[in-house]
């Protein structure tokens, strides 16, 4: 049953791509793979589970260990922002997918605590650190989401990714005004 799920989760991102996050229905995807949508939920629950769980297949690596994000806060933030932008871009409304997913993997808890504890390290309080890594995901997140919804692939990428590194430099410069 294990290879099958991979299936239905591999067929499910490649139709993502293909239709987009609005296209992409049990219905649809179940003819994809020759099987009535109800044999899909012996795999997934819900549409919702399904969605979750192509959100922690596309953060996490195919070997399923992440390598430890290490070094100052500031360049941990980047790595996970930088890395987190490049996955959602690399998908047809990947932004969409990745910000609407109800069940975080234990992975992206994780990451999340791990840089929480980073910023605590250097000086933040546990609320503001927790408020820091969020305001870097929500832009990371809405940011993303505005590029794709925009078709900004009209503007060449070179631009597309100064422009979102520049907005993370603002938000990281703000956090380290924060430390005593």
């Amino acid at each position: 049953m294990g290879q099958r799920r991979t299936e239905v989760l591999q067929a499910a991102i490649e139709l993502l791509d293909e239709v987009g996050l609005d296209g992409l229905t049990m219905r649809l995807l179940a003819g994809r793979l020759g099987v009535r949508a109800s044999a899909l939920y012996r795999h997934y629950p819900s549409k919702q589970a399904l969605l979750d769980a192509m959100v922690a297949h596309l953060i996490v690596p195919p070997d399923g260990a992440a390598p430890p994000i290490e070094g100052p806060w500031d360049e941990r933030l980047r790595t996970v922002a930088i890395g987190a932008r490049e996955v959602m871009l690399a998908h047809r409304d990947g932004a969409r997918l990745l910000t609407g997913f109800q069940q975080p993997s234990d992975e992206a808890v994780a990451a999340f605590e791990g840089l929480v504890a980073a910023l605590v390290a250097a000086g933040l309080s546990e609320d503001g650190a927790t408020v820091a890594v969020d305001a870097v995901m929500a832009y990371v997140n809405g940011s993303t989401m505005e590029e794709q919804a925009r078709k900004a692939d009209t503007w060449p990428r070179e631009k597309r990714d100064r422009a979102f590194l520049a907005g993370l430099e603002l938000i990281i410069t703000g956090i380290r005004g924060s430390l005593p």
